[in-house]
Parts: structure tokens; sequence; C-alpha cells
């Protein structure tokens, strides 16, 4: 029997020549055709042709208040479901805003990065994946923040930010593990705004989105003639990294050769592009990112090196306690944007949150809460806006979405704002003095970025004293 071939096509609308190519070769990297159209006459003709059925996902490369809507309503006539992905200028969120108001359901900023291009195109079109206000959003809603701006006060939470604040004040490398939307570039990047080096600039390179036969290309750069179709030189990530941060996105995807290159250069601070006798001198703290631990076939030396300090971040399923924290702040955050504005949340809507498993974890959380905020009229969220949320919590049968065991006055302290220091365990018994002294120190060290003598300072004690403490409540002090 013969294998049916699933075509997928991406129909581009509004798109001039250059962007439509731009488009079509990041979209071809997944198999993706591309089809195009000026108007919603000509997408409503293709969606509705011989071959319509094959189009499964819409990008609205220009979007237009003034007539975005009649399209988007014009694509959902013909197909119901049909993912739409709207494209706004970097930094217009007000753009975005009106665009999945209007019924888009995702929105990127331009220019295109490619790998969020092709992760919004993953999650969509897969059938299998949630809908409605469980799809992703792929472009970033928040502004970055700095380490004592982090919200979470769960033991697990508050260690991880104990030691980032402490690594910050050095230019060791970092390894930060946690699962996907867990929160990692946002840690990373508040690490290096709490460094001496946040004047300069983080450069980020997403490891596992650049093919292996280029990542050496990008990270090291070359010279021309290097390799077929070098024709300039190119500078690397590493050289526009010098005097500030790179952060490595899944450093685990590196291929082996590319691994020992890296660790020639943190071992050396000296960076040879592809096809140079030469090399540049490089003064660069680096931060390394992953989802799980390092795979065994991981070099050892580079696994070492950037290994030595390691901020291990929990899923927000085994901090649910914060989740109430978590929900207000990132409403406040969201209300700043243009187009927005302030919005509560009641408590029976941040019950069903706390029972919810969270497999997208803080990421997932801020996307529920931006399309409710999107779509709510009153002036406070309920459990009304959460329908699927309600669903998933009481009937997934995945294990990462199993609801959290959290107790009744866990749940009320964690609703009514309890402080910075959690006091309940999740069974609802108090915790111990010791289990919370050690907070309110990791809670102190977070606060004051790591600088150890003020620490002491405000806790009222001596640097001696406090560093005793360390010792016996076993709070890593290798940062």
């Amino acid at each position: 029997m013969r294998e049916e071939v699933v075509l997928r096509s991406l129909l581009l609308i509004d798109a001039d020549a250059n962007e439509r190519r731009q488009l079509s070769a990041i979209a071809s990297r997944a198999g993706w055709s591309t089809v195009g159209a000026s108007c919603d006459e000509t997408a409503a003709a293709i969606l509705q042709g011989p071959h319509g059925r094959e189009v499964r996902a819409a990008v609205l490369s220009s979007w237009d208040a003034e007539n975005g809507p009649a399209l988007i309503a014009a694509l959902r006539r013909c197909r119901s479901t049909l993912p739409i992905i709207a494209l706004a200028d970097a930094g217009s969120i007000a753009q975005a805003v009106d665009a999945m108001r209007a019924g888009a359901s995702d929105f990127l900023a331009k220019p295109v990065a490619p790998e969020r291009l092709l992760d919004a195109l993953a999650a969509h079109a897969d059938r299998r994946r949630a809908a409605g206000e469980l799809a992703p959003i792929s472009e970033k809603i928040a502004p970055e923040l700095m380490l004592d701006q982090l919200v979470g006060s769960a033991p697990a939470f508050r260690a991880a930010l104990a030691v980032a604040a402490k690594a910050a004040r050095n230019r060791l490398p970092i390894l930060i593990v946690g699962e996907p939307g867990s929160g990692k570039e946002t840690f990373a990047r508040s690490i290096h705004h709490a460094s001496l080096r946040a004047k300069n600039q983080i450069v980020k390179v997403d490891c596992k989105s650049v093919a292996a036969n280029i990542i050496d290309s990008e990270l090291f750069g070359h010279m021309p003639g290097a390799f077929p179709g070098a024709f300039a030189e190119r500078v690397g990530r590493i050289v526009e990294a010098d005097g500030g941060t790179l952060l490595l996105d899944e450093v685990g995807s590196l291929p082996q050769e590319t691994q020992e290159k890296l660790d020639r250069v943190l071992a050396t601070g000296e960076v040879r592009p592809v096809g140079c006798n030469g090399s540049n001198s490089v003064d660069i703290r680096l931060i390394a990112t992953s989802s799980r631990p390092l795979p065994g076939d991981f070099l050892p030396s580079l696994a070492e090196r950037i290994s030595a300090t390691t901020v291990t971040l929990p899923p927000l399923r085994e901090r649910s306690g914060d989740i109430p924290t978590l929900a207000r702040h990132l409403l406040g955050r969201f209300a700043e944007e243009p187009g927005m504005r302030p919005l509560s949340i009641g408590n029976d809507a941040l019950a069903i949150l706390m029972r919810y498993g969270w497999p997208g974890n803080v990421r997932q959380l801020a996307g529920v809460l931006f399309r409710a905020a999107l779509q709510s009229d009153g002036n406070s969220l309920t459990a009304n806006e959460f329908p699927h949320i309600a669903i998933q919590s009481r009937f997934s049968g995945r294990r990462s979405d199993a609801s959290p065991d959290i107790g009744k006055l866990s749940t009320d302290a964690a609703m009514a704002g309890a402080p910075g220091v959690t006091l309940y365990r999740q069974d609802g018994h108090l915790r111990s003095l010791e289990e919370i002294e050690a907070d309110i120190i990791r809670l102190a060290i977070g606060h004051y970025r790591g600088r150890m003598t003020e620490v002491a300072r405000r806790l009222g004690i001596g640097r001696s004293t406090l560093y005793r403490k360390l010792g016996e409540l076993g709070i890593d002090t290798a940062a």
C-alpha cells in the first residue's frame, strides 16, 4: 500500500516579492510550499479552490488596522479553524493586539526570526495540539526583567535565583537548565543586566535552529572563500559579543567539532574564523541553556567548564503556589503595553490556573493570560475566561498535565498574596524553621544581587555568620 504524501501549503497574503522569497525560504526548511495572494478575494479563491485543503496556515504580511479585520473575517468564513499569523513591525505591540482581537491566531515581529516562524507554523498547524486559549503565542509579550523583578517564592525557584544573583557578579560561564518555557532566557538576560557587562550587548544564538554545516560560521565567522558560497567575510557571533555576554540556547545541540572549538575559545580567549590562519582576542561571558541535562556524549572538558555554576529552574507545576503572584505580575506587565488595559483576576480563575499542570510552563501561562486579557470585556478575569484550562486540568491523562498536589492552606495563602517566603508545604503543614530561614537568606541574596556584605548587613548578622549559615543550611556558595 502506497504511503499518502501530506502536502502543506502556506498562504502568504500581501507580501511583496522580497518578503515572499524570504518567508518561502524559511518555511521550505520544514517542508512547506508557499502560495501568494494580494487581497482577501484572491486568498478566499485559493482556499475554496481544488488545492485549498492543502493550505494549513496563513501569514498576513502587513497588518492594516482598517482592512485587516475584514480580511481575517473573510478567511474565517472560508476556513474557521485556519491558523492565521499576523506580522507586525518590531516594537508595535498595538498592531499585534489589534490583529489578535480581530481573530489572528498568533503574531510575530518583523523582521521575522526564522526559528520563531518555524515554531509558530509547527505549533498552529499541528491538529493534535490544543487550540483556543491553550494555543501558544510565539512572540515575546512582556519586557525583560531584572533579577530582583523575577517572581516566585517556591524554595527551588528561590535557590535558583540566589545562585544566579551571586554568579552574575563574576565572569565565569553559567549553565541554566529547565524545561521549555520555564524562563531560561529571561534568567539569562537578567543575569547579564545584573553583571558588570550590562552596558554591553547580549548576543543570542539558538543552537538547535542553526544547521550543523553552518554553525561554525555563525559562531566563529568565516573568511572569503572558506567554503563554497563564502563570498565575503563574516563576523561571528562570538566576536559580536566581545565585552558582553554570549547566550547559547540549547547548547547540547552543538556538534562535537564545534564543542571542541568553543572549548578552546573559552580556554584561550582567542577565536579563529573558518578559513583563517590567525585569531582574534575576545572577552566574553558565556551563558548556556539546556532543556535537559547535557547529553552523555557532550565534550567533558566543555561540560565541566560551562556547568561549574548551574542554575536549575523548576517547572511551573512544581511551584503552583507562585501562580497567583505570577498571574497578577504578568497582567500588570501586559497593561503597560499599547492597546491593553489594567485587569485583576479573581480567585475562581486562580483556582483553575493552579490546578493545571502547565506543560508549557511560564511561557504558556503568559500566553493564556494574554489571550484572556485581549478578549475580556470586564475589569477582572474570571473562571469563565479559561474553559479549556478547566477541561484539561480535569480530564487530561498526560503525566505532565497532572494536577499539582497543593493543600487548601497553601492555596489560600497563595491567592491572598502571601509574602515572598513560602510558609506551608504542599500538604498544608507548616515548613520547618530551618527551611524558612534558608528561604529568607536566598531571598536576600537575590534581592541584593549577590552582594554578600549587604545581605549580611540587612539581615543583621556578620558576614562570617552569614557564610556559616550558608554552610549549615546547605545553600550553594560555589557561585
